[in-house]
């Protein structure tokens, strides 16, 4: 049979400025996603992603989640290890501690066999990180940029970088909620031991897109544009993942809509893990309604936390979404880092889009929607894993809680726009 001549070219989708049709944004889509005979399982869920989000849903990806980051840093390595071209690397946070040394030594050994390795980090995020170290990564021939240096351009430091990405030779590729540094991997982080998070690492088409999310985060750092060739179209199999990324001006609309979508069509349950979440009333009135509608809606959320006011502000819609039937657990080993989300054990989202204020207005975000069993049933087992570390919020428990933490949530809820 011939092979079609079609090809995706390296653009990314949604578009910059564009405005979402009315019946797809998501106060809306909840009507068409509902509607599905199938649900998440209906064959037009992938044809209102596509509709939402511009972007194709691309096939034939092999998808492998990690919740250490142990093993997640030891995969990473790996991978670096056998590149054969390129090595692009995008992170909110790079430590300068024991960690991000043995990441700087790894791709420092890439880039001397010949190897092109680029890389990006946030400006802020990685703040403390020392100059010297980013001058030894250039010595050793990798190419770095940081992202919205803070004295340069203080109108725009708002806007931060907070993607988690990681491509060799576009052909594998790693994305989730773990930075570089020692508290995601080597127990020497804050907290009683390394922070409870998620990643995944993705073989096949899908890190093509990825090595385009890449691109324009680096040129937006005055990197070189990056030579991009087009992607044949794959053949059906393997996991269906659409790439939902986002930045200032440009798709937060769709992730907002994808997300309805998915809670809206789903059957059976709807599971959250979420590190900072602080929503807005439209994503507290969207899982009440799935709930009412018969859905299982659980929030893993933590009990601990770098950033305590987020964490109250979350505390703010508690009762709200106890009293429409949601079932909220406190995480109570180390720090949780992990968003994802796990719907019917078929369609899952991992990325580094958090359920507050900055992930939907200031944030570059990543996150891979990933439509497959095998993943979709990896997630909910380690959800019910998690639950064993958790304690349940109930409602009457809640209601007692002392007058100064209800003041507290109050205060905080009210700043949500600002945190």
């Amino acid at each position: 049979m011939k092979k079609s001549s079609r090809r995706w070219r390296p653009t990314l989708r949604p578009r910059a400025g564009r405005t979402i049709p009315r019946e797809l944004r998501a106060d809306n889509v909840g009507r068409l996603a509902r509607a599905l005979p199938e649900g998440l399982r209906d064959p037009g869920f992938p044809l209102l992603l596509r509709r939402i989000d511009e972007a194709p849903i691309l096939q034939a990806n092999s998808v492998r989640v990690f919740f250490r980051g142990e093993e997640a840093f030891a995969a990473v390595k790996q991978a670096i290890d056998a590149a054969g071209r390129e090595v692009l690397v995008e992170s909110y946070i790079l430590k300068d501690d024991r960690t991000g040394r043995d990441f700087l030594d790894t791709v420092g050994r890439a880039a001397e066999r010949g190897v092109v390795v680029k890389v990006l980090a946030d400006a802020w995020g990685s703040v403390t990180t020392s100059r010297a170290f980013w001058r030894e990564m250039r010595r050793r021939g990798v190419e770095v940029r940081l992202f919205n240096p803070l004295f340069p351009h203080l109108a725009i430091q708002p806007y931060r970088d907070h993607r988690k990405i990681l491509v060799v030779d576009r052909q594998v590729a790693f994305t989730g909620g773990m930075n570089i540094g020692d508290e995601y991997g080597s127990g020497r982080g804050s907290g009683a031991g390394p922070w409870r998070d998620t990643h995944a690492r993705v073989d096949g088409p899908a890190a093509w897109e990825l090595a385009v999310v890449f691109s324009e985060a680096w040129q937006r750092a005055r990197g070189a544009a990056l030579d991009l060739e087009a992607l044949q179209p794959p053949a059906p199999g393997g996991a269906s993942i659409l790439v939902l990324d986002s930045r200032p001006g440009r798709g937060y609309d769709e992730t907002s809509s994808v997300l309805a979508a998915i809670v809206t069509a789903a059957r059976d349950r709807v599971w959250i893990t979420n590190a900072y979440f602080a929503p807005r009333a439209r994503a507290v009135r969207l899982l009440g309604e799935a709930a009412a509608h018969g859905v299982d809606v659980r929030l893993l959320l933590p009990g601990k936390t770098d950033v305590p006011l987020v964490r109250h502000a979350g505390h703010g819609h508690y009762a709200a979404l106890l009293r429409s039937g949601v079932r909220i657990f406190e995480y109570g080993g180390p720090i949780l880092h992990a968003k994802s989300l796990v719907a019917d054990e078929h369609v899952s989202v991992v990325g580094s889009t958090n359920l507050d204020f900055r992930s939907f207005h200031f944030n570059a975000e990543c996150n891979l929607v990933i439509l497959d069993d095998a993943t979709g049933r990896t997630l909910a087992e380690a959800f019910r894993d998690d639950l064993q570390h958790a304690d349940e919020i109930l409602p009457e428990r809640w209601k007692r809680r002392p007058i100064l933490h209800r003041y507290g949530d109050a205060i905080a809820r009210s700043l949500g726009p600002l945190l």
